[in-house]
């Protein structure tokens, strides 16, 4: 994997435990998310997370990535085949390592973002796949991050470190 790579899908769900939409163009929002997704403007709830329009926004919940490689690679060393987006994660890259993006801004699409911390399997989505996908996606399972400037992301989009 290089230091950039490419967006290869894009999902949404619009609230927690909701059906999980590919979609073809998201609009990221800084402070926000994306819109559509059940995280948008901290309003909406996640499995693990719930906050109402008074309290302040939680970093981190913006916007999660995960690399397709991982994705193949589960499915290559524990036999686990993961539906497009059952993975959970609003963003599948391709040749951009995201571990490397904790702590940095970078590019996706026309947004810029910063990455917050590694987005851990949880319990949750070992629940609504098969067991065994917690151990396989263990220090694999993505990135979390923060929308700092607005911009769409499609597949087909720039991911890139900039700084």
């Amino acid at each position: 994997m290089t230091g950039s790579g490419t967006v290869e899908r894009v999902f949404t769900a619009p609230e927690a435990e909701a059906e999980i939409d590919e979609r073809t163009e998201v609009e990221a929002l800084a402070g926000k998310g994306l819109r559509g997704d059940r995280y948008f403007s901290g309003i909406e709830t996640g499995t693990f997370v719930e906050w109402g329009p008074d309290e302040e926004r939680r970093d981190g919940y913006d916007l999660t990535l995960i690399e397709q490689e991982a994705v193949t690679a589960i499915e290559r060393e524990a036999g686990i085949e993961l539906a497009p987006g059952q993975h959970r994660r609003n963003v599948e890259t391709r040749d951009v390592a995201l571990d490397h993006l904790v702590g940095r801004r970078f590019r996706v699409g026309d947004a810029v973002c910063r990455g917050n911390r590694l987005c851990e399997p949880c319990d949750h989505l070992q629940r609504i796949t098969q067991d065994g996908v917690l151990q396989a996606l263990v220090h694999r399972g993505g990135l979390r991050a923060d929308v700092l400037e607005d911009g769409a992301i499609r597949p087909g989009d720039v991911v890139e470190p900039l700084e």
